[in-house]
């Protein structure tokens, strides 16, 4: 007779958060101290924890896309420099630029436009090779 599951309802609201922020299914299995297994288990038993899972880690993932896309294209953001002249507080808002990022982007075409940008270059050779031995 199979043990039974410890899985809870409440697990998939969990799963979600902790998924939302980067969470692996290591850290899943952590987190609810059970085996990795555990957590493939679940996911095949129960389609609502499957969803979650899927559904926060498409979230991270779609944050971290947006975030190499910025570091490959450069961005500007709102700053602010907080001096103090004499005992008094001076805040000075800026804009402030950070440049296209060459790794980045070279990164985000080799895998959006492998075809044109990837390392490996297919050659085709025709011809006919001759060996020709001279006696000496």
């Amino acid at each position: 007779m199979a043990r039974p599951t410890a899985f809870k309802p409440e697990f998939v609201k969990q799963a979600a958060k902790l998924c939302k922020l980067g969470a692996t299914d290591a850290d899943l299995a952590d987190f609810f101290d059970v085996s990795i297994r555990t957590i493939a288990n679940w996911q095949a038993q129960h389609p609502e924890f499957l969803h979650a899972l899927k559904m926060g880690k498409a979230e991270a993932d779609g944050k971290v896309e947006r975030s190499l896309f910025h570091r490959a294209v450069g961005y500007t953001f709102d700053a602010l420099k907080i001096f103090n002249h004499q005992g008094t507080i001076i805040n000075a808002p800026y804009r402030e630029h950070v440049p296209p990022d060459t790794t980045a982007a070279i990164f985000w075409l080799k895998n959006r436009k492998s075809a044109q940008w990837r390392d490996k270059h297919d050659v085709q050779h025709e011809g006919e090779l001759k060996i020709v031995h001279e006696a000496a």
